[in-house]
């Protein structure tokens, strides 16, 4: 991600900030329009002789960018762009490297507003910034192709009609020879013969001349115009093999809490500049060969025409691809969803302003499919055959919308803010299957119109899967399905094959990711063995290459219950990132919860401490619980019976720490107030507005706890340490 990309996501208020730096000296329209270029210039430090030809380079490449701003909607961009070149010109071409060292110090504190609000160091990536460099670079010399081929087919028709002009004119005088030759002659008709002679022998000469240049030009501009398909076919699937798709990976990724670092909006730059290209090109094929066809006779050239209708064919099918790939979903449904629940999605197409799609604004309709019917959709597109109309699994409310385009961002979209499921068809299970192993998806379809209704595309894009539930405790079993499919689904799959089996790494990455962009908290290598620990149930490797070569299944990863529980593996990690995430958030991020740790090994580091020692973990044995573990009087280790969120929402786990007096350090010895204190509930001193004196919940210990904590047995006969049942207080403040 450009730092210039990470800019325009800042909030308004520091987005104002790095408007302030950009002013008449550097002009933030240039920012804008050569990011990439910029900061593959300046980001590292240029030896004084290189800064040299700095201004002449950003000049030439500034005209270059305002070339290509062709749309009206560009014009006024495109003026600015021209007068920022011409002041860099005037003002610094004799002195290059004050310009270069201006736009370093603009970029540093552009990184500085970026670091101090989002709180992360911004870290350079020149591999993807040459690349993209690159790409924009590919497609500046395809234009300047393009506009010689339209210069070429400008003097080919000025040859074409010169040529019909002197044709004509030589028909013209042998029929006058031919006249005169007929008649008495005389030594006045017989020179006018001879002059007409040679007047035809000589245009003779200049027409051969002029039709071996016609010829040589023609196969020159068709040569010319087929390199250009060839670049405009690989700088295609550049952007949309290689970009689209991998912001397509990136969006389903980040369902599981993977930043995306593409982005969209320079996507569209790039396809608007190929849509403008394709097209361009389109008619310089078509205008070739009307101009043939309507040539004279004996210039026109049988294989010229089938040459020319092939590369149409070509060209207008790089264009089918492009508008047919560029119809994407901004904004994905979620991907566990819930009957008669409103939920929303956004589609849009990249290609729709530069197109002029919106002339005749497409309407969209969603339908939900099955998996076995989006294959099926699938493999009758691929065998360019338009197929039977996949048959619905399911009601969908407000389904169909109308795109809008926006002017000011070039965005032709339509979002839909109010789509519910009513009613759900289910496909037959197999075995051990339940309804929330079903992956299904949302079909968007609606139809272009290009060119005036020149050219009219169907078009369609599949949602990410999405698994429907009807009941809120089918939830964690959903998102274990979508999780699951989301991190491991190959590129190009049969919608939507994922392996049985994938190595501990990758899901550990997978876990990892899930918990901290839920939480805000990162995952340790300690956590991640332990989780290791409680979904392969055995003794582990100490190498952590050899335990992350080692395969997990689908169904030891939420399937098979743990042992002597009720619950699953995922079962119980799903609850305890909710109830870090609704409850527990701060202290994670503050390290006051070791949270992942097994009771045995607790109990023993906490025997080896002083009394009042305590810690914190997620408790084996409770969905979403978390105990607090304390080694009381005689090295004797206690354990709370576990809060869960019907806990917490009442107390907080801090403010419950404070309450009870024999927690006293957090291990391993540090004072329970030095870090938990300004997370406590700070109490009110004043009556309520009605008169009425607040109570507060108060956690305690059982009375017996006080006297001989040796008496306290824990009620599970598979637990090592006493469980304590903690109770309410009520104090009055």
């Amino acid at each position: 991600m450009t730092l210039w990309t990470r800019a325009q996501q800042l909030p308004p208020e520091c987005l104002q900030k790095v408007r302030m730096i950009y002013v008449d000296h550097f002009p933030i329209e240039v920012r804008h329009c050569l990011a990439s270029w910029i900061e593959s210039r300046i980001w590292t430090a240029e030896p004084e002789d290189q800064q040299r030809s700095f201004v002449n380079e950003l000049v030439q490449e500034i005209q270059t960018n305002a070339d290509l701003m062709l749309s009206p909607d560009m014009f006024v961009t495109k003026m600015k762009l021209l007068e920022a070149a011409k002041n860099f010109h005037m003002q610094y071409s004799h002195a290059p490297q004050e310009l270069y060292a201006y736009m370093r110090r603009c970029l540093a504190l552009e990184m500085e507003v970026i670091q101090n609000a989002m709180g992360t160091p911004y870290v350079a990536q020149p591999h993807t910034e040459r690349k993209y460099s690159e790409l924009i670079t590919g497609l500046q010399t395809v234009r300047q192709k393009v506009n010689i081929a339209g210069e070429e087919i400008r003097s080919l028709q000025a040859n074409i009609e010169s040529l019909s002009l002197q044709y004509h004119e030589c028909l013209k005088n042998k029929g006058h020879m031919n006249y005169l030759q007929q008649q008495t002659v005389t030594t006045e008709r017989r020179d006018l013969v001879a002059c007409l002679r040679g007047q035809i022998e000589d245009t003779e000469r200049k027409l051969n001349a002029l039709v071996a240049q016609i010829t040589q030009s023609q196969m020159e501009l068709v040569d010319h115009m087929k390199e250009n398909i060839t670049n405009l076919r690989q700088l295609q699937s550049q952007v949309l093999d290689d970009e689209l798709i991998k912001w397509k990976r990136e969006q389903q990724l980040s369902g599981n809490g993977v930043p995306m670092q593409s982005n969209l909006n320079t996507i569209q730059e790039w396809c608007e500049l190929l849509a403008d290209l394709i097209w361009t090109t389109r008619q310089q094929v078509n205008n070739v060969a009307r101009i043939n066809s309507k040539t004279i006779v004996e210039l026109r050239q049988p294989h010229l025409a089938e040459m020319l209708d092939d590369m149409s064919k070509q060209v207008t099918g790089l264009l089918s691809t492009l508008v047919t790939s560029t119809f994407v979903i901004e904004k994905q449904p979620p991907q566990v969803m819930k009957t008669n629940t409103r939920f929303t999605a956004t589609v849009r197409l990249l290609v729709g302003g530069q197109l002029n799609v919106y002339m005749t604004p497409p309407r969209v309709s969603v339908v939900i499919i099955s998996e076995q019917q989006a294959q099926l959709l699938l493999k009758s597109d691929t065998q360019a055959g338009k197929g039977k109309q996949p048959v619905e699994c399911g009601d969908i409310l407000n389904n169909t919308g109308t795109m809008e385009y926006q002017p000011t961002s070039r965005q032709l979209s339509v979002s839909f803010r109010n789509m519910q499921l009513r009613k759900i068809k289910r496909a037959e299970k197999k075995g051990t299957e339940s309804v929330m192993d079903e992956k299904l998806t949302l079909l968007f379809q609606s139809q272009f119109n290009v060119g005036g209704g020149e050219l009219v595309f169907q078009v369609w894009t599949l949602s990410l899967p999405v698994v429907v539930i009807v009941h809120g405790n089918q939830e964690p079993h959903g998102w274990a399905t979508v999780t699951w499919d989301n991190a491991f689904s190959p590129p190009g799959r049969v919608p939507f094959a994922v392996p049985d089996k994938v190595t501990w790494g990758q899901l550990a990455e997978t876990l990892s990711l899930k918990f901290s962009s839920a939480t805000g908290g990162s995952l340790s290598e300690d956590n991640l063995r332990f989780l290791a620990e409680k979904i392969f149930r055995t003794s582990l490797p100490l190498n952590t290459m050899e335990l992350n070569a080692m395969a997990v299944s689908w169904t030891q990863f939420c399937k098979d219950a743990l042992p002597e529980r009720n619950f699953t593996f995922w079962e119980w990690f799903y609850m305890v990132v909710k109830v870090t995430r609704d409850y527990l958030r701060t202290l994670w991020c503050d390290r006051l919860i070791m949270g992942f740790i097994q009771k045995k090994q607790a109990e023993d580091m906490l025997s080896k401490c002083p009394p009042g020692t305590f810690l914190l973990r997620f408790s084996d044995s409770e969905l979403g619980g978390i105990t607090i573990a304390w080694t009381g009087d005689g090295n004797e280790v206690f354990s709370l019976q576990p809060f869960t969120s019907r806990d917490l929402m009442l107390r907080s786990l801090a403010d419950r720490v404070f309450d009870l007096t024999q927690l006293q350090f957090l291990y391993p010895n540090v004072p329970k107030d030095d870090v938990f204190s300004k997370y406590y509930t700070k109490p009110e001193n004043e009556m309520l507005k009605s008169g009425y004196v607040k109570p507060v919940l108060v956690t305690t210990l059982p009375p017996y706890m006080s006297s001989s904590p040796a008496y306290a047995h824990s009620p599970d006969s598979h637990r090592n340490t006493p469980s304590v049942n903690s109770r309410y207080m009520i104090d009055l403040i």
